[in-house]
């Protein structure tokens, strides 16, 4: 089988969802890369998935794994898979509470020197990951499009220098609004744009949720609001924002056009909206894709910079 075209690298989390009225899904595959390698997988790409697991990760998640991604990046440890209570408010707000106690590693791990990771450099990946590992994924896939997606506990640091270096060392970065604001410390999603143009990205694209998401890159003097898709029932925001960035990354490498990559990754983000967990990759994927896909292109506006 040839290398996969697209890589995720990013977490495998098994969680433990408990809503608002007191309903539980139990054992939902989860994890920011599992969700970004989801977002590509929607695109027709079949993505390789670079995480960390334990030995103990219960069969039909592998099998489930296997299935419809290439998991030869998975990395096995003998520490217990990680896994977490994800509590639900009324108000949206989710709270996170592992049930293990090694957690570091899953969220970290693999190291781009990690030589159980056979891939050949990808055409593109997109990592979920702190500054510091910017640069060492790069050296490990050199000529790759890098899509950084920065780990939301080191955007809340407000950490700019850092944050400088790892936009630096990406052609793409994605943030998404809240923690934007928190690491500049302003509101505004069009002057947030201006810094990280400022602060030396490429590409970037700003997740806004519901509002849907800002795009910009360097030496274009307009920035692109991107709709988010209407779903007929939205279920689960979990992950959405992972299944954006690995969209985007396909729509960005494929047609080279920023706004189209922007409407890649609002059809990949649709998806997740409307399952628990990781969902199943539907039998029509290919008119779902489609029809939601031209959604997106008929809501894009842009303002200047």
């Amino acid at each position: 089988m040839p290398d996969p075209e697209f890589i995720a690298v990013g977490s495998v989390i098994i969680d433990d969802i408990v809503y608002p009225d007191g309903r539980t899904s139990m054992g939902v595959l989860g994890g920011g890369g599992t969700h970004a390698a989801y977002g590509i997988a929607m695109t027709g790409a079949r993505p390789g998935l670079v995480a960390l697991v334990g030995e103990d990760l219960p069969a039909e998640i592998r099998a489930r794994l296997e299935r419809d991604f290439d998991i030869h990046g998975l990395v096995w440890t003998a520490h217990p898979q990680v896994r977490g209570w994800q509590i639900f408010e009324w108000n949206g707000l989710r709270n996170e509470i592992f049930r293990v106690d090694v957690i570091e590693p899953f969220m970290y791990g693999p190291d781009a020197q990690n030589l159980d990771i056979p891939f050949e450099p990808p055409r593109g990946m997109t990592l979920l990951r702190g500054p510091g590992q910017v640069a060492e994924w790069r050296r490990r896939f050199p000529g790759t499009t890098l899509l950084w997606e920065p780990v939301r506990v080191f955007m809340l640091s407000a950490d700019r220098y850092a944050f400088k270096t790892g936009i630096q060392q990406a052609d793409i970065v994605s943030p998404n609004l809240h923690e934007a604001q928190t690491m500049y410390g302003i509101s505004d999603e069009v002057e947030i744009m201006r810094r990280m143009l400022e602060d030396g990205a490429r590409v970037a694209a700003l997740r806004m949720g519901e509002l849907g998401s800002l795009l910009a890159q360097r030496g274009d003097d307009r920035a692109y609001y991107i709709p988010a898709v209407d779903v007929p029932e939205l279920v689960d925001q979990t992950g959405a924002g992972n299944s954006y960035c690995g969209g985007f990354l396909v729509g960005f490498c494929r047609s080279g056009d920023l706004v189209e990559a922007g409407c890649f990754g609002a059809a990949a983000a649709a998806f997740t909206l409307e399952h628990v967990g990781c969902a199943e990759i539907p039998s029509d994927r290919a008119a779902q894709w489609q029809h939601r896909l031209e959604q997106a292109r008929d809501g894009v506006r842009s303002v200047h910079l």
